[in-house]
Formats: structure tokens, C-alpha cells, sequence
């Protein structure tokens, strides 16, 4: 694979893995603050209104870090600690008797399973070229 080619598919997988986290805070979370933290305390979150802004840092943070390759490693442990503790209080589908709910909150639920591997893969791989973290550095001596 030419070096140009998996440049732009590593760009362009970082943005795809955050694009969820990204459009979640801008189009959900910040402009409906309020009605979150309601859905959070009915969901048994702890401390919705400490919690949310919390949440809101991880995924910025960590999509900002995945997308630019900076820290990235750290930016998806973020992004894997948020998607744990929304499967656990939001998608927990082995409480549900509703067939129709089960089968929608286990969509979810392996949905941000998906994720979370993407996530494992970047913690154990890095991010590949055209990101922050690999330019600039020397290489040590031989």
C-alpha cells in the first residue's frame, strides 16, 4: 500500500471513529444539558449534572486526540471508559423484559462493543501516518 494511500485511510478511519462522539456532544449533550442530566438521574447515573460535564470533556478530549493523532492512546482510553459506562447504565439490555427493547438496547449495546474494539486497536497500534505523534520525532541511533 503506497504511503499516501494509508495516510489517508488512517486520517480518514480517525475521523469516521469519532464522528459519533463529536456529533453526540454538539447535537445532543450541550444544546440539551438539561434534558440529559434528567435522562442520566432516571438511568441511575450518579451525579448527572457533575457527570455530564465529565462526559462531555472525555469526548471532546478524546475525539480531538483520535482525529489529530496527538496522545491518541489516551484520547481512546477516554473514549472506551465513556462507551463502558454508557453500555452499563444506558444499553443494559439483560434487565429488559420488552422483546422490542432488548432487541434495540443489544444493537446498542454491540454497537459501542464495535467501537470499543476499534478503540483497543488504536490503544495497541497507535493511529498510523499523517498523525501529530509521528512527525517531528527522531528516530534513536543505531
Amino acid at each position: 500500500m503506497s504511503p499516501l494511500l494509508q495516510a489517508v485511510l488512517s486520517v480518514t478511519g480517525r475521523l469516521f471513529l469519532s464522528a459519533i462522539f463529536v456529533m453526540s456532544v454538539v447535537g445532543n449533550k450541550i444544546p440539551n444539558f438539561e434534558q440529559v442530566t434528567g435522562y442520566m438521574a432516571a438511568n441511575g447515573v450518579p451525579a448527572p449534572n457533575i457527570l455530564l460535564p465529565g462526559a462531555i470533556v472525555f469526548l471532546l478530549v478524546g475525539s480531538a486526540s483520535l482525529i489529530l493523532g496527538y496522545r491518541a492512546r489516551v484520547g481512546a482510553v477516554l473514549l472506551f471508559v465513556f462507551l463502558g459506562l454508557a453500555n452499563y447504565y444506558f444499553h443494559d439490555f439483560w434487565t429488559l423484559t420488552d422483546s422490542q427493547a432488548v432487541q434495540m438496547q443489544t444493537i446498542q449495546f454491540l454497537k459501542n462493543l464495535s467501537i470499543m474494539g476499534g478503540l483497543l486497536l488504536v490503544m495497541a497500534n497507535g493511529v498510523g501516518p499523517a498523525s501529530l505523534d509521528c512527525c517531528g520525532k527522531r528516530k534513536p541511533a543505531a
